[in-house]
């Protein structure tokens, strides 16, 4: 179960949770080819080690556990994995 950046975190692109990932699975950052052109940041589901230490840094509360996701934002976590090929 990896975690997933939803709708709230669109627009603001704070870098905080890249900052605290121990394994460096949330892109793009800035300065980071694409950081530009996507509207919010993306964990890779298959690199996420369910360690948790993004959601606490998030200034917007985007970031739930895959299983805790709301509905309304469930395909947040198609769009991760579209993100990175997956």
């Amino acid at each position: 179960m990896a975690y997933v950046i939803a709708e709230p975190c669109i627009g603001t692109k704070d870098t905080a949770c890249a900052d605290a990932c121990p394994v460096d699975c949330i892109h793009p950052k800035k300065g980071e080819d694409g950081y530009d052109g996507n509207e919010q940041l993306f964990i890779d589901p298959v690199e996420c080690i369910d360690c948790g230490a993004c959601v606490p840094v998030c200034p917007v509360s985007a970031i739930y556990a895959a299983d805790d996701l709301p509905d309304k934002w469930v395909d947040f976590a198609q769009k991760a994995a579209d993100h990175y090929g997956r």
